[in-house]
């Protein structure tokens, strides 16, 4: 019963707040297919409450990156799907190709 926005705001955004802090962070979506793990994760442009995670957090990390003062940031970030013991690499340029 909940929209991406409100995901986000319980769930992730006190993740996302503590690596902006400088610890690392992991958000595990879990499920059966069909489930909305990727749009969860993903969400759609409009209506703009349900922009998925990911976007959330980026724009999230990038305001914080944006604001802070004499600091460095080195962002990185993996997006990995794991189905019937294959692991592939989402932001990858071949998202086919299994990882070892």
């Amino acid at each position: 019963e909940h929209n991406t926005e409100q995901i986000y705001n319980e769930i992730a955004y006190p993740l996302v707040e503590s690596v902006t802090e400088g610890y690392n962070g992991t958000i595990f979506a879990y499920g059966q297919t069909g489930s909305g793990k990727s749009f969860t994760m993903q969400g759609i442009v409009d209506p703009s409450t349900q922009k998925g995670i990911i976007p959330r957090a980026f724009e999230h990390i990038f305001e914080s990156v944006q604001c802070a003062e004499n600091a460095k940031f080195l962002v990185r970030a993996s997006y990995l799907e794991i189905y019937n013991e294959d692991i592939r690499d989402l932001l990858g340029a071949d998202t086919k190709q299994k990882l070892e």
